[in-house]
């Protein structure tokens, strides 16, 4: 990669205190408090408590201490309410301050990244498996992410650490790859369900409008529209070897 190098600081240990909670709104909160931001903080607390399938608009009414109907004033149904769930739990990034989204090293950024993304998979470990398997808001994104949010920044990251724009989406397609797969498999010892269970229409089509507020992840559709899964599996496994190499020589 034609990116700068810098010396790698490892952050702080991980805790769970270092990952903000989503505003939340539990059994018999009433009408009187009901809105979009309640509404969803609900629906991850009812997630984290008694799992995916357990989400239904009745069960969130029972849950908020409201009618179902008065839900669909706010959003309108429940896979807005899924879609929103998961830009909910991804935005506690911006939120976290062990993350630096604004770093000017990418390294730092990378070791900071990944664990501020450990933290929520384990602050929502049920929750999780949505950020993977959620229809993407850009479904020519290889491999797809739902927030168009979290590739805009990651992308405008790496361009101002220096990467140019083939290394900028080759490291959000490996780094992506490698993250989300590890911590499914990770949440998935606990106990947690990760196959998808929702019907979706995966090639359901993109709002040109959702993208161009994205300039980034606009310029790159060329680039990231491109399958490399192969050769991902293919680079990761050569450097995973030579570690292994490293380590028998020890």
């Amino acid at each position: 990669m034609d990116a700068g190098s810098s010396s790698r600081s490892t952050p702080s240990t991980p805790h769970p205190a270092a990952t903000p909670s989503i505003p939340t709104a539990g059994p018999g909160t009433g009408r009187q408090s009901l809105d979009r931001r309640r509404i969803v903080g609900g629906a991850v607390s009812l997630i984290d408590e008694e799992g995916l399938k357990a989400l239904t608009m009745r069960r969130l009414g029972d849950y908020l201490g409201v009618e179902a109907m008065a839900i669909y004033h706010h959003i309108a149904g429940r896979e807005a309410l899924l879609d929103a769930v998961v830009e909910a739990v991804i935005d506690e990034l911006y939120a976290d301050p062990e993350v630096h989204m604004n770093a000017t090293e990418w390294q730092e950024y990378l070791y900071r990244l990944a664990h501020g993304v450990r933290r929520i998979a384990l602050a929502h470990p049920e929750v999780f498996p949505l950020v993977c398997t959620r229809p993407p808001a850009a479904p020519w994104v290889r491999p797809p992410l739902r927030s168009l949010r979290w590739m805009e920044s990651f992308l405008q990251t790496l361009h101002r650490c220096g990467f140019s724009d083939t290394a900028s989406v080759a490291a959000y397609q490996i780094f992506s790859s490698f993250l989300l797969g590890n911590l499914l498999l990770e949440v998935s010892n606990k106990g947690v369900d990760i196959s998808p269970t929702e019907d979706t229409d995966l090639d359901q089509p993109t709002s040109p409008a959702a993208v161009e507020e994205y300039p980034r992840l606009n310029h790159l559709q060329p680039l990231l529209s491109i399958d490399r899964s192969a050769d991902i599996f293919a680079e990761s496994l050569e450097v995973l070897t030579d570690h292994l190499e490293r380590l028998g020589k020890n």
